[in-house]
């Protein structure tokens, strides 16, 4: 099995459902992925060293999951160069938007690319982008599953031409 180069970390076990989503897009596109979970404030040595070794072992986005504070995403932007996908998750205060605020609200210097509410499937595909900049294939790949996303709804019976 290849290393992997999408690192998908989720803030707690009740994120799952949710991030599957991303690691079946991510299967799907062919990115080698790996899954845990890490609190960013109930196991912060445990998130420095696994950030550490994941970028020695090859990983070269982070998608991380969270929600409440979600410091997830801000946290291991501190301690790598590689990008980060924050994916803030509903719940909380007002349905997730204090997630979505903690998440897109960084201090200049360690940005966090942020998808909508959920969006496991919008993080997959933009780490999935950002990792075709230097990976033909892939790019062709991406191309086709935008092309069957067109033709999908194309062809929706309600977009018949009459």
């Amino acid at each position: 099995m290849p290393a992997p180069l999408v690192a998908i970390i989720c803030g707690s076990r009740s994120d799952l459902e949710t991030v599957e989503k991303c690691a079946a897009l991510l299967t799907e596109l062919d990115v080698p992925h790996e899954l845990r979970i890490i609190s960013a404030h109930r196991a912060p040595a445990l998130l420095d060293r696994y950030v550490a070794a994941a970028a020695e072992r090859g990983v070269r986005v982070f998608i991380c999951a969270a929600g409440l504070a979600a410091h997830l995403a801000g946290g291991v932007a501190a301690r790598t160069a590689w990008p980060v996908i924050g994916l803030p998750m509903p719940g909380g205060v007002g349905g997730g938007l204090d997630a979505l605020l903690s998440t897109v609200q960084m201090p200049p210097g360690v940005p966090v690319a942020t998808v909508g509410l959920g969006n496991a499937r919008n993080a997959a595909l933009l780490a999935a982008q950002i990792l075709a900049i230097s990976d033909a294939p892939l790019a062709e790949r991406i191309q086709a599953f935008r092309a069957d996303q067109t033709h999908a709804v194309e062809a929706d019976p309600l977009n018949e031409e009459r």
